[in-house]
C-alpha cells in the first residue's frame, strides 16, 4: 500500500514538473517574439522620425508647453521617486508644487497684461515729513548678535508650504521647483496671445498632474495587468493544478 501511494506520488511529481517546464518554455518563446516586434516596430519608427519631422501642433502656447515638459518633467520624476517613505510625503510634494506652478503665473501672466502707460503716470509719493522727526533720534540699543537674529530671514520654505501637508514633502517640492522654476516663466513668457498663454496654463497644470499620477503608478508596483479565463486557459496559466488520480492511472 505504502509503495503504491509513493508510486503515485512520484508520478505526479513527475507530471507536474513536465508540465510547468511546458509552461516555462513557451513564456520564454512569447517573450523572444514580444522583443523581435518590440525592435521591429522601433526600427520602423526611427526611420518615420528621420525621413519626415513630426507635425507641431495647432496652437503655439502647446507647443511651447511640450518642450517644456521636456525639460521639467524628467527633473520633477527624479525628486518625486525619491520620496519612498510614504504616500503623505508624495502627495505633499505634488501638491506644493502644483500649487507653486499657478502662483508662479499669476504675477507673470498679470505682469505682461499691464498697461506701461498707467505704470508711468502713477502717482509717486513724496515724503515731507519733518527730518528732524523721533524716528531719527532713535538709539538701537541692541547687541550685534540680536540685530543678527532679527535681520536673519525666515526660512523661505515656510512661505512655500501648504498648512497641514507634510514638511518632507514640502522641502522636497521646494528644492525642486526651484530647479524648474525659470524655464517655466521663461516659456510662458514668450507668449502673448490670450488664447496660446490660457492653452499653456491650463495645459501644463493638467499634464503635471498626470504625470504624477504616472509615477504614483510606476512607483507603486500595484498595477496588474487585465487577463479572463480565454487567456489563462490558451497561455496553460491554469494547468498547474495538481494531477488527479485519474490522470496518473492515465499517465499523465
Amino acid at each position: 500500500m505504502n509503495n503504491e501511494r509513493e508510486l503515485r506520488e512520484s508520478i505526479r511529481s513527475v507530471v507536474k514538473a513536465v508540465k510547468k517546464k511546458r509552461l516555462n518554455e513557451e513564456k520564454d518563446l512569447r517573450i523572444i517574439i514580444q522583443k523581435m516586434i518590440d525592435h521591429e516596430l522601433y526600427s520602423l519608427n526611427e526611420g518615420q522620425v528621420s525621413d519626415v519631422d513630426p507635425s507641431p501642433n495647432k496652437s503655439t502656447g502647446i507647443n511651447v508647453l511640450e518642450d517644456l515638459l521636456k525639460k521639467i518633467i524628467p527633473v520633477l520624476e527624479t525628486d518625486y521617486k525619491i520620496l519612498t517613505t510614504s504616500e503623505e510625503q508624495r502627495q505633499s510634494f505634488r501638491s506644493h508644487v502644483i500649487q507653486a506652478i499657478v502662483n508662479t503665473l499669476k504675477p507673470v501672466e498679470i505682469n505682461n497684461d499691464a498697461d506701461p502707460i498707467a505704470d508711468i503716470n502713477e502717482d509717486i509719493e513724496i515724503d515731507l515729513g519733518n527730518e528732524d522727526s523721533d524716528q531719527d533720534k532713535f538709539i538701537d540699543i541692541r547687541s550685534d548678535s540680536e540685530k543678527k537674529a532679527d535681520e536673519e530671514p525666515e526660512d523661505p520654505r515656510a512661505d512655500f508650504g501648504i498648512e497641514g501637508e507634510d514638511e518632507t514633502g514640502r522641502n522636497m517640492a521646494y528644492s525642486s521647483f526651484k530647479k524648474v522654476e525659470t524655464s517655466i516663466i521663461d516659456s510662458f513668457e514668450l507668449l502673448s496671445a490670450t488664447e496660446d498663454k490660457e492653452l499653456f496654463h491650463d495645459y501644463l497644470i493638467a499634464n503635471v498632474k498626470l504625470y504624477f499620477d504616472k509615477f504614483e503608478t510606476e512607483l507603486s508596483g500595484k498595477v496588474q495587468e487585465p487577463t479572463n479565463q480565454a487567456y489563462a486557459a490558451a497561455s496553460g496559466e491554469d494547468n498547474l493544478e495538481e494531477p488527479t488520480d485519474d490522470e496518473i492511472d492515465l499517465g499523465l
